[in-house]
């Protein structure tokens, strides 16, 4: 599918994910690429959805918007994970359906994945359990639109495809510590341990589960890649198939912020799954999508992100004084 000339319309377009799918849209020539807010278009509102697709008519559907958090946020608002994102998708790719979008592209999430998974995760392994209990009200929630997705092919022929991106991380990410993954809050962490000159910083879990993590400029390319080239009913993971402990990741963001204390574990609090690894041989044989980005020189870009945006804020706040 050439979009250059097609109506997109990118679903939290504003956010972390999908600014960066919006920004490569354009650098590609797309023309008419909109992003819908949630203060004109609440999405969990049929009738606001209604009103985006006869006002915008989207030919190209590409639904990143979630409500999304780390363990700590999955265990106090389980209720409003699941149907925020359930009644988000559901209610977008059935009206993708009844307008006619020509193509609809879904994201799901790792955390769709059966707690105990053999790692490497292949698709085909999706359904095999139950996921980890920290967060399954959002996977359950979000692998529900796979099943739709396939439903609404098979029914109406709509071509609707379901992307499983894994831990994402990069410029422009939540740093919200009620609301951040692990990356984001492991520098927040270090970064202000530094600025505080304390001597430790504490870390939930006990550092041996293991994650894999995708630059979010390389998973927006996948997403691209596979809005253009794939049209098939199977989900596709889209990762880097390289994973590393949490201990490892904490040993090498403090060294990239410059923590030298020591990391205590705090063993009260739950490691979350206990592997996540994914087999990325079918989204390269598909479309053609390989992850290109080295995890340290990710994290090294998010460092200095995030160190720059502090900086701004903090010379705002004192012009503001």
């Amino acid at each position: 599918m050439d979009l250059t000339n097609r109506r997109i319309v990118v679903t939290g377009g504003a956010g972390f994910l999908g600014s960066h799918i919006v920004e490569q849209l354009r650098a590609k020539g797309c023309k008419t690429v909109f992003v819908p807010r949630r203060n004109e278009y609440d999405l969990t509102d049929p009738q606001r959805i209604r009103c985006l697709f006869e006002k915008h008519a989207p030919e190209v559907l590409i639904h990143c918007a979630a409500v999304v958090g780390g363990i700590g946020a999955n265990r106090t608002y389980p209720g409003s994970f699941f149907y925020d994102n359930a009644v988000m998708g559901i209610q977008l790719i059935d009206a993708a359906r009844r307008y006619a979008t020509a193509k609809t592209v879904v994201l799901g999430t790792i955390c769709a994945y059966p707690k105990f998974a053999p790692a490497p995760f292949q698709e085909a392994d999706l359904w095999n359990g139950y996921p980890d209990e920290t967060n399954a009200p959002y996977g359950i929630a979000k692998k529900a639109l796979l099943v739709q997705c396939q439903a609404y092919r098979q029914q109406y022929g709509m071509n609707a495809i379901y992307l499983l991106p894994v831990n994402l991380y990069g410029p422009g990410d939540n740093f919200d510590p009620d609301r951040s993954h692990v990356i984001p809050a492991l520098i927040r962490k270090c970064v202000e341990a530094v600025e505080q000159g304390s001597d430790e910083i504490v870390c939930w879990g006990d550092g041996s589960p293991t994650r894999e993590f995708l630059y979010v400029e390389d998973a927006a390319k996948g997403i691209i890649a596979a809005t253009q080239s794939y049209d098939d009913a199977d989900p596709v993971n889209l990762g880097t198939g390289r994973e590393i402990t949490i201990s490892q990741l904490t040993e090498t963001v403090a060294e990239l912020t410059g923590f030298r204390g020591r990391i205590v574990w705090d063993t009260t609090q739950p490691n979350g799954q206990p592997r996540r690894r994914l087999d990325v041989s079918y989204a390269e044989k598909s479309f053609g999508f390989r992850a290109r980005t080295e995890l340290e020189d990710g994290l090294r870009r998010t460092v200095e992100w995030y160190l720059d945006s502090r900086q701004r804020i903090g010379v705002a706040a004192t012009v503001r004084r």
